[in-house]
């Protein structure tokens, strides 16, 4: 192995070595440093998909591995409304939102403004002048935009960035929060 690729697989079994260190004791513990807590036990998700009506409430994880046919169906609810092009959505990116959930102490469910966007979709959408970005992370499935039913969207913008795990966007006018699995940055 090259010295690159021993350091990625030694990171890879030290973070693993401490989650199931912690999922043993019953901890949430960091997986690397920089990134979001597991949490121990089953992480379920609510979704009111506002531009289709449709709703989901799933139980994606089962607190040893991720559900397939729950993720599935949320890829399915959080697809481009626009083309109809559903899309893996990054599991970094649930567990976020999971996370959201505990931190706000919420039983509420997400109202969906945005989940994954097709290439096309975002490049329409940029020549619209909707304030769009040209590598948007909603084209990997890596970001949502969201509201948090009973929850003021300051104080899920505000829970969002204290996890900075990832980059967290306030639109205020339009009531909504920017979620990503990207770098952490605010706006």
């Amino acid at each position: 192995m090259q010295d690159g690729e021993s350091k990625k697989q030694h990171e890879h079994c030290s973070g693993r070595r401490r989650l199931l260190t912690g999922l043993a004791a019953g901890l949430a513990v960091p997986l690397l440093p920089g990134t979001l807590h597991a949490t121990a036990g089953p992480r379920a998700l609510a979704f009111h998909n506002l531009h289709t009506g449709e709703r989901l409430a799933v139980e994606y994880h089962d607190g040893i591995e991720y559900l397939p046919d729950a993720t599935g169906q949320i890829d399915q609810l959080l697809r481009d409304h626009r083309a109809d092009e559903a899309y893996p959505m990054d599991t970094g990116l649930l567990d976020l939102l999971h996370q959201l959930t505990q931190l706000m102490d919420s039983r509420g469910h997400f109202e969906v403004i945005s989940g994954y966007r097709s290439p096309n979709t975002n490049a329409k959408l940029r020549q619209q002048g909707k304030g769009v970005a040209k590598r948007s992370l909603h084209m990997q499935g890596r970001a949502i935009d969201i509201r948090l039913v009973g929850a003021d969207t300051t104080r899920l913008r505000d829970a969002a960035i204290s996890l900075r795990a990832g980059g967290v966007g306030y639109y205020a006018r339009s009531n909504f929060v920017h979620v990503d699995t990207g770098r952490f940055r605010t706006w």
